[in-house]
């Protein structure tokens, strides 16, 4: 039996409901899917950054993959974050949950150098040894966070609410090409305009308040957002 719903005194059931919420784009903001799958074999790694005081760049970086509602599809995000300025220092957009677009992670130690400790979740993508064998391999510690622990990656985590909300939920990409070049540019804006921490940061070594480590850490931000 058709289950029968009530809007404004009237009859409508829910296949009517469905239809116009896709005509008018409306969309339920719940729960997405889990992109935290664990594999059995993968070595799990001790979290490292509990109590740690993190306040310069390339200490810790942070990885994670989040889902995007795109089109009557969705696609795939994985970025990385230097945990002290909050900038995003790599990230790539993928149809699926495979390990190759997780290797943003080579692109960012190209360019910025490499950080003392790089913190992900215990997502099989993680764990894999395509991905922990290139951060052992450039002399990284590894650290993951504890299973149900949102709390021990927050800065990634409010990256993707800040990036959802202010991005992904109004612009309402057709395809993953309009999805790319968007999030592209709202990267641009969150590393270069936004007032967060990365562009506080920014001024404090440009204004020398750091003492001895301006023009280190003014050269890491400069090549950063150039």
């Amino acid at each position: 039996m058709t289950a029968m719903l009530k809007a404004e005194g009237l009859p409508v059931n829910r296949e009517r409901v469905q239809r116009l919420m896709r005509k008018m784009g409306i969309a339920a903001l719940g729960p997405e899917p889990n992109t935290t799958k664990s594999a059995p074999g993968h070595k799990i790694y001790p979290y490292l950054l509990r109590n740690m005081t993190i306040d310069r760049p390339n200490q810790v970086w942070a990885a994670d993959i989040t889902y995007l509602p795109i089109g009557r599809g969705f696609l795939y995000l994985v970025a990385i974050i230097d945990w002290a300025s909050r900038a995003v220092l790599a990230w790539r957009i993928s149809n699926t949950m495979d390990t190759s677009f997780c290797l943003a992670a080579e692109d960012a130690l190209a360019r910025y150098g490499r950080p003392e400790i790089f913190n992900t979740d215990q997502g099989s993508q993680f764990t894999g040894a395509a991905f922990t064998g290139a951060l052992a391999g450039a002399g990284i510690k590894i650290s993951m966070d504890g299973r149900g622990r949102w709390m021990d990656n927050v800065f990634i985590e409010r990256l993707w609410r800040s990036l959802k909300h202010e991005d992904i939920y109004l612009m309402r990409y057709a395809d993953g090409r309009e999805a790319k070049a968007g999030i592209a540019n709202w990267i641009a804006f969150y590393n270069d305009r936004r007032l967060h921490q990365a562009t506080a940061i920014a001024r404090q070594w440009r204004s020398g308040a750091n003492g001895s480590r301006p023009r280190r850490l003014w050269t890491w931000w400069t090549t950063l957002t150039r």
